[in-house]
């Protein structure tokens, strides 16, 4: 029964996070699009004031006098290149260049790969050998499992390795403890 309890909820969360990163990663395009188009319209009908905002951005940056106005008459000379310096600056958004779809698979992949290795010992016990203290045995490789989520976070975050996995490991028993409790108050209430 865990077996089969614990693939269908591996697929049905595996499924929710990825379609979760795929609509997060399209709505962050979207947005960065829509943006877009406004900073367009905004050279197209309101240039005096957006060349006053390169001005504003690059002297914040440190340029000024001759410089300053060679380097915004350099901007405002191509659309493109202004519309660029505006979202990163003014903006401070850098499109996502990764597909929404290849997102939201890699994030199922992980998902499916690191919520696996929990189930591992029932399917085990359950195919070759009896294993005593599955739980235990479980929740240990799960407890692994979030230390080296939070040692890879750490080092895509470029942040300390024991701050990525002591952040990972209690969220990760928090999230343990809120689903033993809730599955414990079921029983009761269902059973009781």
């Amino acid at each position: 029964m865990v077996i089969i309890l614990g693939f269908a909820n591996l697929i049905a969360d595996g499924f929710s996070m990825s379609v979760g990163a795929f609509l997060s990663s399209k709505s962050e395009k979207e947005r960065f699009q829509k943006e877009k188009s406004r900073e367009y319209w905004e050279i197209e009908h309101m240039r005096e004031s957006e060349v006053e905002e390169v001005q504003t951005i690059f002297s914040e940056l440190g340029f000024k006098d001759e410089m300053l106005d060679k380097v915004v008459q350099k901007i405002t000379e191509n659309d493109d290149r202004w519309v660029d310096i505006m979202m990163k600056h003014e903006l401070e958004m850098i499109e996502e260049k990764k597909s929404s779809f290849a997102i939201g698979l890699t994030t199922f992949i992980s998902f499916f790969v690191f919520g696996f290795i929990p189930l591992l010992v029932y399917l085990l016990d359950y195919s070759i050998a009896e294993i005593d203290q599955k739980f235990l045995i479980s929740a240990c490789l799960t407890a692994l499992v979030f230390i080296v989520i939070g040692w890879l976070k750490s080092v895509v975050t470029k942040t300390s390795h024991i701050r990525g996995i002591v952040e990972t490991l209690a969220l990760g028993l928090i999230a343990a403890i809120l689903a033993y409790a809730a599955g414990d108050l079921l029983k009761h209430w269902l059973m009781g």
